[in-house]
């Protein structure tokens, strides 16, 4: 499968973008998705996954309560709404999916995905 994420830009903080995760070669609905962040100097971090049944959703809890990750399975599209943004949510943000979680918290980890997307630049401004 090929990722495709979209939808990054500037916003000032408080505001809201909606990123898109656009999947190709295989329909998105048979993978697990997560979406990750990676801010200048630090390491990949995870944000936000979604279950391949959609019945489990996970949050970092720096975005807990704030973005929403989502699919739509008839578009091969998943989604990361980022609402209330904070200078601090700046990075480079990435989808990856997952055929197979194993563990009951593999779903945070990069080294359970497979497949990732180039990355989207989001920067937040004060």
């Amino acid at each position: 499968v090929q990722l495709q994420a979209s939808g990054g830009g500037l916003v000032q903080a408080g505001g809201s973008l909606r990123l898109s995760c656009t999947a190709s070669g295989r329909p998105l609905s048979i993978y697990n998705m997560g979406w990750f962040r990676q801010a200048p100097g630090e390491e990949r971090e995870f944000v936000a996954a979604l279950s391949k049944t959609s019945s489990g959703t996970y949050y970092a809890d720096r975005v807990k309560g704030r973005f929403t990750i989502s699919r739509d399975n008839a578009k091969n599209t998943g989604y990361l709404q980022m609402n209330s943004l904070k200078v601090e949510d700046t990075a480079v943000y990435h989808c990856a999916t997952s055929l197979t979680w194993l563990g009951s918290t593999s779903y945070s980890s990069v080294d359970s995905y497979n497949y990732w997307g180039q990355g989207t630049q989001v920067t937040v401004s004060s």
